[in-house]
C-alpha cells in the first residue's frame, strides 16, 4: 500500500463528490445528501486506515507521492504526512461527515443557495484543509491554503446570521492581508535560497543569513498569526464564529484555525530555525496575551457563541506557546492539543447549535434550567466543556499538561502565567453551563423544548469517543507525534549551532524501512527506531532505545540511556 495514492484519495475524493453533487438535479435532494455522506465517510475511513498504518517511532514522511507539476518553476505535486500532520488529517475527515450529518440540510435558510450547495462547500473546504496538511511543496501549500478560504466565505455569507455579510467580508479581508505577505515570503524564500524547487525538504537546508531569516519569518508570521489568530489580529474570529452557521463554526474552530499553528510548525521552524529561536520572546508574549486576554474577555461575554470563540483564542495560545518553547514535551503537547481543541470546541459548537435551532437566541441571559427539559444534551454539553477545561481523563488534560510541562522546563514564569488561563477557562465555562442549563426556567417556552434526538446523539458519539480515547489512552498518538517533533527540534538546534553533542552529528532515530528511503525530513541518515521517554512512561518497551549523550539540551531536557 505504500505505492497506493492514499493521500491523493483523501484530498480529492471530497472535491470530486462536490462536483458530482453539482451535476445531480435539484429534485434529487436525497441522492445528493447520500453522495455527500458516502464520500465524507469514505474519506474518513481512508484517513483512519492511514493513521492505523502509520509506522510509529518514525520521524520521516510517509505515504509520500511526488509528481512534476510545473517543472519550469520547480513546482511539484508533493504529498506526505508525518506525526505532526497525520492526526490533523484524521480530525478534518472526522468533523466533515459529522457536520454534514447534523447540519447538512440548510436549503431553507438561504435565499440564493440550496442545501446541496451547502454540503458541496463543506466538501471543498475539506479538500483545501487536507491539502494544506499533506503538502510538502511551498507553492502547492499556498494554493491549498487559499482554496480553503473560499468555501468558508460563502458558507458564512450565505447561511449565516443577521450580520453575515459583514463577518464574511471581514474574514476575507484579514486572511487575504495575511496571504499577501505569505505569497511574498514564499517567493522571497525561493529566490533568496537560489533554489530551483519549492520542495520544503530542500529549502530547509538553505543557509539564510540571520537578518534574512527574520524578515522571511515575519512574512510567514503575518499569514499564520491572522489564521491562529494571535493578538491583536484576532478581531475577525468572534464575528465569524457568531454569524457562521453551526457547521461553519465547527470547521472554523476545528480545522481552519489549525492552519496557522500547523504553518508555524511545518514552515516557520523548519525554514527559519535561527529566527524561530531569536523571536521566541515575541511569540511567547503574544501567546500568553492570547491565553489570558481570551480567557478574561470570554468570561465577560453575554453571547454563548462569542464566549466559545474567545475561548478558542485562549486555547490556541497554549498551542503557540508549546510550539516555540522548543522542548519535546511542549511541542508534542501543542500538536496533540491542535487535535484536542478541534474535538472539544467543535463539540461545543455542535451542541449549542442544537439549542439555538430550538430557541433561536444566543444570549446566555435568555436561558436557564434547560437541564430539566434536555438532560441528555445538558450532559453532553458538560462532557465537552470539561474536555475543553482539561479535566484529567479527557483529551484536553493530556495536551495542556504536556504543553505546560514543556514550557516549565525552559521558562517557568511563562508556565505559571499560562496556568492562569487554565483556571480562568474553568471559571467562565462552568459559569456559562450553570447559567444556561441549571437554576430556574426563565422562559416558559423552554418548558416545551425537546431533548436530543437519536440522530443527534448518533452524530455526536464519534466525537465523544475520540475525546475519551485520547484522554484515557494517548499512547498511540504520542508515539506517532513525538519522533517528528524531535526531528524538528534537532533540525533547529543543528541549524543554530547549539547542542551539537546531542543532535548535530548523530543520525536521526528512524525506522530502517522508512518509506522516504534512507533519510528523514532534513536529509539525515536513518537508524533503528527508538522509544521516547513519554512512551516509556506510558508502559513502552525501552529495549530499542538509542544511547544518547546525556546533557541539558533544549529539545530533550530529560534524556536517558537505554
Amino acid at each position: 500500500m505504500r505505492d497506493f495514492p492514499l493521500l491523493s484519495l483523501i484530498v480529492w475524493i471530497p472535491a470530486a463528490a462536490a462536483v458530482l453533487i453539482g451535476l445531480i438535479p435539484r429534485r434529487r435532494r436525497e441522492l445528493a445528501r447520500a453522495v455527500a455522506m458516502l464520500s465524507a465517510l469514505g474519506t474518513f475511513g481512508l484517513s483512519v486506515y492511514m493513521a492505523w498504518s502509520f509506522t510509529s517511532g518514525v520521524a520521516g514522511y510517509q505515504f509520500v507521492e511526488r509528481h512534476d507539476w510545473i517543472p519550469r518553476w520547480g513546482v511539484s505535486y508533493f504529498l506526505g504526512v508525518d506525526g505532526i500532520s497525520v492526526f490533523l488529517v484524521v480530525l478534518t475527515s472526522l468533523l466533515t461527515p459529522v457536520c454534514i450529518f447534523l447540519d447538512g440540510d440548510r436549503a431553507s435558510q438561504s435565499e440564493s443557495f440550496t442545501g446541496e450547495q451547502y454540503v458541496m462547500l463543506l466538501l471543498m473546504l475539506e479538500t483545501g484543509v487536507n491539502g494544506v496538511f499533506c503538502s510538502l511543496d511551498l507553492f502547492q501549500f499556498f494554493v491549498f491554503f487559499e482554496l480553503s478560504l473560499v468555501p468558508l466565505y460563502f458558507i458564512i455569507a450565505s447561511w449565516g446570521s443577521e450580520r453575515r455579510t459583514y463577518a464574511a467580508i471581514k474574514f476575507v479581508l484579514y486572511t487575504m492581508f495575511g496571504s499577501a505577505f505569505l505569497l511574498a515570503a514564499i517567493l522571497g524564500t525561493y529566490f533568496v535560497a537560489g533554489s530551483s524547487t519549492f520542495d520544503i525538504t530542500v529549502l530547509s537546508q538553505a543557509n539564510f543569513a540571520a537578518a534574512t531569516q527574520r524578515w522571511l519569518f515575519l512574512g510567514f508570521f503575518a499569514a499564520f498569526a491572522v489564521k491562529v489568530p494571535l493578538f491583536p489580529l484576532h478581531t475577525w474570529l468572534p464575528d465569524a464564529h457568531t454569524e457562521a452557521p453551526t457547521a461553519g463554526s465547527v470547521m472554523l474552530a476545528g480545522v481552519l484555525l489549525k492552519l496557522g499553528t500547523y504553518g508555524f510548525l511545518r514552515l516557520s521552524l523548519t525554514l527559519f530555525p535561527q529566527a524561530s529561536r531569536d523571536l521566541f520572546p515575541l511569540m511567547a508574549v503574544l501567546a500568553l496575551i492570547g491565553i489570558l486576554y481570551g480567557a478574561v474577555v470570554a468570561a465577560m461575554q453575554r453571547d454563548l457563541k462569542r464566549l466559545i470563540a474567545y475561548s478558542s483564542i485562549s486555547h490556541l495560545g497554549f498551542i503557540v506557546l508549546g510550539t516555540f518553547v522548543l522542548t519535546t514535551q511542549g511541542m508534542t503537547g501543542a500538536v496533540l492539543q491542535m487535535v484536542n481543541h478541534g474535538l472539544s470546541t467543535g463539540a461545543l459548537f455542535l451542541l449549542f447549535g442544537m439549542v439555538y435551532e430550538r430557541r433561536h437566541t444566543r444570549l446566555i441571559e435568555d436561558y436557564g434550567g434547560l437541564a430539566g427539559r434536555m438532560p441528555v444534551l445538558s450532559g453532553f454539553f458538560l462532557f465537552a466543556l470539561l474536555a475543553s477545561v482539561g479535566l484529567p481523563g479527557l483529551n484536553g488534560f493530556v495536551g495542556e499538561f504536556l504543553t505546560l510541562l514543556g514550557t516549565w522546563v525552559r521558562q517557568p514564569v511563562f508556565a505559571v502565567l499560562g496556568t492562569g488561563g487554565v483556571i480562568l477557562a474553568a471559571v467562565y465555562l462552568l459559569w456559562a453551563d450553570q447559567r444556561v442549563f441549571h437554576g430556574p426556567v426563565k422562559v416558559r417556552a423552554d418548558e416545551r423544548l425537546v431533548d436530543m434526538s437519536a440522530r443527534e446523539v448518533a452524530g455526536m458519539l464519534p466525537v465523544f469517543a475520540a475525546i475519551l480515547l485520547i484522554g484515557i489512552y494517548p499512547r498511540p498518538f504520542l508515539e506517532r507525534i513525538e519522533p517528528s517533533v524531535r526531528a524538528v527540534i534537532a533540525h533547529v538546534e543543528t541549524s543554530t549551532g547549539r547542542d551539537l553533542a546531542a543532535y548535530g552529528t548523530e543520525p536521526t532515530v528512524l525506522a530502517a524501512d522508512d518509506p522516504v528511503g534512507t533519510v528523514d525530513h532534513f536529509g539525515r541518515p536513518v537508524v533503528a527506531p527508538f522509544v521516547s521517554p513519554l512512551t516509556a512512561a506510558l508502559g513502552g518497551d525501552q529495549s530499542t532505545a538509542l544511547a544518547r549523550p546525556v546533557g541539558p539540551t533544549l529539545g530533550a531536557p530529560f534524556e536517558y540511556r537505554s
